[in-house]
């Protein structure tokens, strides 16, 4: 199956700080969506820029519908669409403003679509971007990155702080995006049942490290969370669980085949596993 972005071995470390990217390593199918998860400070806008090249890398290798991106790669970087959590548009000016100058940045500008996008968004083609609420801007960034004909979006919590409806309406559009089997999606969120909606696959960081990457329905349907006695526990052979923490009385326990689990210990409560659940399960077992 062809990438659209395969990231393999990617290391970064910073003077001064016991922060270090280590040996990162995801691919993302074309046509697919992948959501990109982890806690503050774990790692996903380091990953994000770095792949990007907005920071230089120590080393591993990025590449891009099969093509490493270098700072001369205009073509390249045309397919790529980028939505920050912050909006780095002049507020000075509007939307009719920006798409002049974006017109003359893309070389696949595409001044109907963007238009379209900015209709069916709500947002006033000449207000100011200064006079924006947050939702209208972030309807404007991925307005810009839908525009110029990207295959991939690279997304930083672009749906951090907005209001149910307006998360809902922008799924939407990511999920219309992917239906071009050609077009996918890298997209990093804290609101995990945004990532449950639209995933096909999660990629968990913690201390920029990657631990776990998995087919989102696999996590959902597969994966577990048992809940047992600290006696039921002591029975458990290692290879039985993937990862375990303490809840008052309980112990939870992470499994990656509830079913089979659930047969070999029948009095033992076995639900499905949460995202956050997964995230917290698996970080605290690191810890």
């Amino acid at each position: 199956m062809e990438s659209a972005l395969q990231v393999k071995d990617l290391c970064k470390a910073y003077k001064g700080t016991n922060f270090k990217l280590q040996n990162v390593s995801f691919t993302i199918p074309k046509g697919s969506i992948m959501g990109f998860v982890g806690k503050n400070g774990a790692g996903k806008s380091t990953t994000i820029n770095t792949i990007l090249n907005i920071i230089q890398k120590d080393s591993g290798e990025v590449t891009f519908f099969g093509q490493q991106m270098t700072d001369r790669s205009t073509s390249l970087r045309d397919r790529i669409g980028v939505v920050f959590d912050a909006v780095n548009f002049s507020g000075e000016l509007t939307p009719q403003k920006l798409e002049k100058v974006l017109n003359d940045i893309y070389k696949n500008w595409d001044a109907n679509l963007f238009f379209a996008y900015l209709e069916r968004f709500g947002i006033p083609q000449n207000k100011k971007i200064k006079t924006f609420s947050r939702g209208m801007t972030m309807k404007l960034s991925i307005s810009v990155a839908l525009s110029h004909k990207a295959m991939l979006l690279i997304l930083d919590e672009a749906t951090a702080g907005l209001d149910p409806v307006v998360r809902e309406e922008i799924l939407d559009v990511f999920l219309e995006f992917v239906e071009h089997e050609e077009n996918s999606i890298l997209i990093s969120s804290h609101i995990s049942s945004d990532l449950e909606k639209i995933s096909d696959y999660i990629t968990f960081i913690n201390n920029g490290k990657i631990i776990l990457a998995e087919k989102k329905d696999t996590l959902i349907y597969e994966y577990g969370i048992a809940r047992m006695k600290q006696s039921d526990f002591e029975k458990l052979g290692k290879s039985e669980f993937l990862a375990s923490r303490k809840r008052g009385l309980q112990l939870e326990v992470l499994v990656q085949d509830k079913n089979t689990f659930a047969k070999k210990h029948p009095n033992i409560l076995v639900d499905h596993a949460t995202i956050d659940e997964l995230l917290s399960l698996l970080t605290m077992e690191e810890r």
